[in-house]
């Protein structure tokens, strides 16, 4: 039986009820004004959960209330689940992070560089490898099809990178296929290099990727609602996004979560619940380990939340001024440049769909926004993440 994490006053751990007060009012006033049709929001200080609140509606189409068990689709907090498993096979001995990737998937022994020139590209030779470490930190020369227009996203469009019926295997020959968009080590280039490193999760440890996450991760920290697709007996938790978005009118659809997945994102494909992404936040804040149950090392936590980019830029639509990345999350390097607050060493990430976590080592606190709001996912980073640091009284 799970055992659930410990629970405490805010006042005990050092945040203002009135602030927090604060920030269930502000939501509620989100959720009236017909912005987002709900939200689910946790926030744990010195390894207590002192703030657990839902608010509007499951679904936008129907009246039920959505509850804290609500379950939502992660997108891209799924990389961090990832990260740390291709961790665990790096203490396990059965990689390195100087490892090309070529060794494992040998596509990728043969991947050119592309080079623009007006509507079309040519091909270059790499001047290294792509290496694991660059999947991690996402500085393989790969992208996403949807952050540009260049001929080279245009490739992965037309090869339908992102379609799902393949397997992990069959994607990543497919993206091995395609040109880099950078040399590798060159520009940190969201992209989909952990998709890739979920594939070899599957290579390395002979499972699928979602068996290995469920045996090795999601089972020991309890995570009994976490993973690629939601049972039949649950489909009554699901939250939902408005089919328009309201501010613009937009069309909203999102992953389809009730069928298996054939196709297990390793950058994208899970989902969660406050309490279970929780329970994965508290290992992270306990230096790997959760009760009784240890995932990671110290040194090893340590080692992915640090920066690993250096003088390496790239966009700064995801990765904001004082913000480096390390191995599955971006971290912060400075106290101030950012516009919002936080501490240095904090790391953080979030999802497509509005989904967001980060953790602040120095303030022993971490926190989790689930909603289904993509358009006005940037929104609701900003305003949670504010309003957090804000409730902070001691």
């Amino acid at each position: 039986m799970t055992t659930p994490l410990p629970t405490a006053k805010p006042e005990d751990v050092g945040l203002s009820q009135a602030a927090l007060d604060r920030l269930s009012n502000t939501l509620n006033d989100r959720v009236a004004s017909g912005h987002v049709p709900g939200a689910v929001a946790l926030i744990a200080r010195h390894g207590k959960i002192a703030y657990h609140r839902s608010f509007g509606r499951l679904d936008p189409a129907g009246d039920k209330p959505m509850g804290i068990d609500a379950i939502f689709r992660i997108y891209s907090m799924t990389k961090a689940i990832v990260s740390v498993a291709v961790m665990m096979l790096w203490e396990e001995g059965r990689v390195l992070l100087t490892d090309p990737i070529g060794k494992f998937i040998p596509a990728f022994n043969d991947t050119m560089v592309g080079v623009i020139s007006g509507g079309t590209y040519g091909l270059a030779d790499a001047d290294r490898p792509i290496t694991v470490q660059d999947l991690l930190r996402h500085t393989s020369g790969l992208t996403y099809e949807f952050r540009g227009d260049s001929p080279i996203h245009k490739a992965y469009g037309e090869a339908r990178v992102a379609r799902l019926k393949q397997t992990n295997a069959e994607q990543a020959d497919t993206l091995a296929g395609l040109p880099l968009r950078h040399q590798p080590g060159t520009v940190w280039e969201y992209s989909r290099s952990t998709d890739v490193l979920g594939r070899l999760v599957e290579i390395l440890s002979g499972q699928t990727l979602g068996a290995f996450l469920s045996d090795r991760i999601l089972i020991p920290l309890g995570m009994t609602d976490s993973g690629f697709t939601v049972p039949e007996t649950d489909f009554g938790r699901i939250a939902e996004p408005f089919r328009k978005d309201p501010e613009g009118g937009a069309d909203v659809a999102l992953l389809d979560i009730r069928r298996p997945a054939l196709f297990e994102s390793g950058g994208g494909g899970m989902v969660s619940t406050s309490m279970d992404y929780a329970r994965f936040l508290a290992m992270l804040h306990g230096n790997g380990r959760l009760g009784s149950v240890r995932l990671l090392g110290r040194k090893t936590i340590e080692l992915m939340t640090s920066d690993h980019l250096g003088t390496v830029t790239g966009a700064t639509d995801l990765l904001p001024p004082g913000h480096g990345f390390g191995l599955g999350f971006a971290v912060r390097t400075h106290a101030g440049m950012a516009p919002f607050p936080g501490s240095v060493g904090n790391y953080y990430w979030s999802g497509a769909a509005g989904t967001s976590f980060w953790v602040d080592p120095t303030e022993r606190l971490f926190a989790v926004l689930m909603i289904q709001a993509p358009v006005q996912r940037e929104y609701y980073r900003l305003l949670f993440r504010d309003m957090v640091y804000a409730a902070l009284a001691d």
